[in-house]
């Protein structure tokens, strides 16, 4: 899971990020934490490695997922379960 960012340690200006692009890829790669780029004194960019960035789109699906089905049940878009089986057994026959 991707851990939160540590204000101390993990906001690096731009010009810090341009002399020490290795380190600071290594950093993010072991610390798991998201790197927060600033130019001009404010935030540009958010740099992540790229495994937690696909664990976090992964999340993302799942929690539209679950809402999609919340918002289903509430409107009544629901079927008894032996339906549901019978649909799908019918659709990969």
């Amino acid at each position: 899971m991707l851990n939160r960012i540590q204000l101390n340690e993990d906001i690096i200006p731009i010009s810090e990020f341009r002399y020490n692009v290795s380190d600071i890829i290594k950093k993010a790669k072991v610390t798991k934490r998201p790197m927060l780029i600033t130019q001009n004194g404010k935030g540009s960019v958010v740099m992540i490695d790229v495994n937690e960035y696909e664990r976090l789109l992964e999340t993302l699906e799942i929690t539209k997922a679950v809402k999609r089905a919340e918002e289903d049940i509430k409107a009544g878009r629901t079927t008894i379960h032996k339906n549901a089986v019978d649909k799908i057994i019918k659709s990969i026959k």
